[in-house]
């Protein structure tokens, strides 16, 4: 069979249904051999190569199957770059296959720039971005290349793969029944689930302010229960990061997300907690501060995380740190013989939250409420970068059954529209709301083409304040109110977002103030793409936001002294 049957089989096998490219030579064979497996898994052409690999992302985190995106060589294989740096960052099992020149005109091993026409050495520029990176010479390594990419990917802390694939190769038939094929290193770690269990046992006994932080390292839809019954169980506070909010929706024990702009209860909560239980999340700056020694500083630190150079980055000197699978964890965690009844520290953390309802009601975080309001029950929700994904993350209700995806670490604008379209498909037919900025949405607008070609329920709420909103708060505090390329008096402006949509044949409205919010309730929850465009006047400001320096409970704007103190000293 030709070695593209076999690669479009093998996902096949694997349960992947759906895959996102661009066709072109190099990646003629790989497309025709979808289109020979077309009643099994379906392959849609994106208008961006960098769509296509936030798509397979969108798709892999709503499905729990890696994603697959392919492109030709050259600038369809740089073009994603970007959606690769984004899995990588987040932990994404996505797997690239990209078109290259054939063998015998490829420039290896010679001192010439390029030999060939698109001709790009794409797998050691990839490379830091990737688990694992090939190019594949010989046609008879295939099943071998393609094992270990796709356990590469989903094995301990997920991510990112590519194979290079040469047009030589991919056209090659080979002899199925005697391929190689690829078998894992065993590795002897260190099982530790006894020493977690007695440290947990021992430093929870004695707490009095416990909390746990949970992280995006257990946003696997499979392990939602087991988490469920694991703060169910245990019965203290929990916060998360900011890119796994959603983990349980709107569960009573949940207190927000941690950091630069997380809630200010949740910092203040960490802030005075005496153990901390941290599990699946890196606790990096934008979550503890600058000053990591000085996160929860009367605190004991208890961290799981798969990723040893994670736990190599310590926030305490003598915090307590277990590498292991956070399943496992969890399993620990609901068996635990509970010693003590925190509903005191429950009925403090649910003060601190009562007394700080009503601060940072500022009109975008109003309009992210009531928006959210209106957003269909199982509905995913992406977002891009910028003020709008930080309005979502402090101020998006969460309902049943929904979830949001982020870019987190890569922090990509650009990102919601391709990855709403991948969720869709990932979810099983879900409708996708995609949340953008006017900045993020003009990255791949081009997708409205994709939407409005396949009628995908995909809805579009654009936050338009004409401005880079985030960078241009940025100016004000630190430039002076320099706001060049942010504003429209720097040279930054912005379209109509509703006439654009409706050049492409996607219905579109325009809201103008608050009131007029419940106009959108029904072209939110129908079977139609929509485009939504927020028009909002004045500068915005996403806060509650820290000051450089500032302990993560000391957000800006400043609170009132005398009721920070009366938090912190709150027992």
């Amino acid at each position: 069979m030709k070695v593209t049957d076999y690669i479009v089989e093998f996902l096949i096998e694997k349960g992947v249904t759906q895959a996102f490219g661009y066709p072109g030579g190099s990646a003629a064979n790989l497309v025709d051999s979808f289109y020979k497996y077309k009643d099994k898994i379906s392959a849609h052409v994106v208008y961006h190569e960098q769509a296509a690999a936030f798509a397979a992302c969108g798709y892999a985190q709503t499905s729990g199957k890696p994603g697959v995106a392919y492109a030709i060589g050259g600038p369809g294989a740089t073009n994603l770059i970007t959606g690769i740096g984004h899995a990588y960052f987040d932990s994404i099992p996505l797997i690239c296959l990209t078109g290259n020149v054939n063998t015998y005109e490829s420039s290896k091993n010679m001192q010439v720039r390029q030999r060939a026409f698109q001709e790009c050495e794409i797998v050691s520029v990839v490379e830091p971005l990737t688990k694992y990176s090939a190019y594949v010479e010989k046609a008879e390594d295939i099943r071998y290349y393609l094992e270990k990419a796709f356990y590469m990917a989903m094995e301990g802390r997920r991510g990112p793969v590519l194979l290079d694939l040469p047009m030589d190769v991919t056209r090659s038939d080979i002899e199925k029944e005697s391929l190689r094929g690829y078998t894992p290193k065993t590795e002897n770690h260190r099982d530790q689930s006894e020493k977690f269990t007695e440290t947990l046992q021992a430093l929870l006994g004695n707490a009095k302010y416990p909390c746990l932080i949970l992280g995006n390292g257990i946003k696997r839809k499979e392990l939602l229960p087991l988490v469920k019954r694991v703060v169910d169980h245990l019965g203290i506070p929990y916060m998360t990061s900011m890119i796994s909010f959603d983990i349980l929706g709107n569960h009573p024990l949940f207190f927000g997300f941690l950091g630069a702009s997380g809630k200010r209860y949740a910092n203040f909560i960490a802030a005075k907690s005496d153990l901390i239980i941290s599990v699946g999340s890196r606790l990096d700056i934008r979550q503890v501060g600058v000053n990591r020694e000085k996160f929860a500083p009367e605190a004991n630190i208890i961290r799981v995380d798969i990723d040893e150079g994670e736990l190599e980055y310590k926030l305490h000197e003598s915090e307590y740190g277990f590498c292991m699978n956070a399943e496992d964890a969890l399993h620990i965690m609901e068996s635990m013989k509970l010693e003590r009844d925190y509903s005191h520290w429950n009925s403090v953390c649910n003060t601190i939250r009562e007394k700080l309802a009503d601060f940072d009601m500022y009109p975008p975080n109003i309009l992210m409420r009531d928006i959210s309001r209106l957003v269909p029950e199982n509905a995913v929700v992406t977002t891009d970068v910028g003020q709008n994904q930080v309005w979502t993350a402090q101020w998006f209700e969460i309902k049943n059954n929904q979830s949001v995806l982020f870019s987190g670490g890569m922090g990509a604008m650009g990102h919601a529209l391709p990855a709403a379209i991948g969720a869709h498909f990932g979810s099983g037919g879900k409708i996708a709301v995609a949340i953008c900025g006017d900045g993020g949405m003009q990255m791949n607008i081009q997708e409205l083409q994709f939407i409005a070609r396949d009628k995908l329920p995909v809805k579009i709420i654009v936050f338009n304040n004409n401005a880079l909103g985030m960078i241009r708060h940025f100016q004000e505090t630190y430039f002076e109110g320099r706001y060049y390329q942010t504003r429209p008096e720097g040279g930054f402006s912005s379209p109509s977002f509703s006439k654009i949509a409706e050049a492409y044949g996607i219905r579109a409205m325009e809201i103008n103030s608050m009131e007029e919010t419940g106009k959108c309730r029904e072209m939110l929850s129908d079977d139609a793409p929509a485009l939504i465009e927020i028009k909002i006047s004045g500068n915005t400001y996403e806060y509650p936001k820290l000051k450089f320096g500032n302990p993560n409970q000391d957000q800006e704007p400043t609170m009132d002294r005398a009721l920070f103190n009366e938090l912190m000293n709150l027992k």
